[in-house]
C-alpha cells in the first residue's frame, strides 16, 4: 500500500463523523459531501506530517470550510427571509440503516436544524462543534478568528436560542409512533375533533413547496384543517424514520410527493416539517422504505 492509499484509508475511517459535523453545520446532504471532500482535497495536498490528531484535524477543516460555504450562502441570497427546510435523513419504521444511525448519532431532528438556521454562521459552528462534538473552544477560536472567550458567548447565545425555540421532544420511539398513527388516522378519517385533540394548542407546521415557496400554519385548527387537504391528495403512505423520528412519506403513483416529520411533545404533536419541493423530493432514494 503506497502513502496515498493508506492516507486516503484513514481518511475514510472519518468519512462517516466529517458527514455528521456538515450535516449539522449546512443541512444539506449534499452540500455535506462537497465539504467532506474539500477536507479530502486539503489533507492530500498536506499530508499527515505534523498532523497529531488527525480526526480533530479533519473536523476543524470541515467546521471551517462549512463556515465559508455558509457565509456565501448567506451573501449570495436576495431575501434574507428565504426559508428551506433542512434535507431529511430517511430510513424505514423498523429502524435506520448502519449508515444512517452512524449519520443519525446523537440524533438531530429537522426542528432543531430549522433552529440551527436561525443562527448566524459563527453561532452555528460554535454550537455544532462545541455542543454536539465537543471540540474545546481554543480549537475553533482560530476558525471564526476570535478568542475563546468570545466563542464560548457564541455557544451560550446559541444555546439559548436553541433551548428557548426547540421543543423537547419526545424520546419513545414507540410513544411517538403512536401519537403519529393517531394523527394518520385522523386525518384519514377526516374526524377534525380527533386531530385537534392530538395536536397541541400552539403547534406549527412548515411546509417548504421548492420554486413554490414556504408556508407557515400555527395552532391546532389551522393544522387540522391543512391535514385534511392532505388526506385530499395523500395517495399511499409509508410510515418512515425521518431523523430519527416518526414520519410519514406521501407516495403518489409511486413518486413521492411529500415527507411529513413530527415532533412530539408531552403525548402530541408539537411541530410538523413538511418537505413538498418536487425537485429535491425526486433526488430522495426511498428503497429502504419498500
Amino acid at each position: 500500500m503506497d502513502e496515498h492509499d493508506f492516507l486516503a484509508e484513514r481518511f475514510e475511517g472519518h468519512r462517516t463523523h466529517l458527514k455528521a459535523v456538515a450535516y449539522r453545520m449546512l443541512g444539506s446532504l449534499a452540500e455535506a459531501d462537497d465539504a467532506v471532500q474539500e477536507a479530502w482535497l486539503r489533507l492530500s495536498r498536506s499530508g499527515t506530517g505534523d498532523i497529531e490528531n488527525l480526526g480533530g484535524w479533519l473536523t476543524t477543516v470541515v467546521g471551517r470550510v462549512c463556515l465559508d460555504m455558509l457565509r456565501s450562502r448567506t451573501s449570495r441570497r436576495e431575501d434574507p427571509l428565504e426559508e428551506r427546510l433542512p434535507d431529511p435523513i430517511i430510513g424505514p419504521a423498523t429502524g435506520a440503516d448502519p449508515e444512517h444511525e452512524a449519520l443519525m448519532a446523537d440524533s438531530v431532528g429537522l426542528a432543531l436544524l430549522v433552529v440551527l438556521q436561525s443562527l448566524t454562521p459563527a453561532e452555528r459552528l460554535a454550537f455544532v462543534l462545541h455542543d454536539t462534538f465537543g471540540v474545546p473552544f481554543d480549537d475553533i477560536a482560530p476558525i471564526v478568528g476570535r478568542s475563546p472567550a468570545a466563542v464560548r458567548q457564541l455557544a451560550s447565545r446559541a444555546r439559548r436560542r436553541v433551548r428557548g425555540t426547540a421543543p423537547d421532544p419526545e424520546r419513545d420511539p414507540v410513544r411517538q409512533r403512536e401519537v403519529v398513527d393517531a394523527f394518520k388516522a385522523a386525518a384519514r378519517d377526516g374526524d377534525f375533533e380527533a386531530l385537534v385533540a392530538v395536536l397541541d394548542p400552539g403547534v406549527v407546521l412548515r411546509a417548504d413547496h421548492g420554486a413554490a415557496g414556504w408556508t407557515e400554519f400555527r395552532g391546532a385548527a389551522a393544522v387540522a384543517g391543512q391535514a385534511l387537504m392532505f388526506r385530499q391528495a395523500a395517495g399511499e403512505t409509508r410510515a418512515a424514520l425521518v431523523n430519527g423520528t416518526a414520519g410519514i412519506v406521501s407516495i403518489v403513483d409511486g413518486r413521492p410527493m411529500s415527507v411529513l416529520s413530527f415532533t412530539v411533545v408531552d403525548g402530541r404533536v408539537a411541530e410538523i416539517d413538511v418537505l413538498a419541493d418536487p425537485a429535491r423530493l425526486a433526488a430522495l432514494d426511498l428503497t429502504l422504505l419498500s
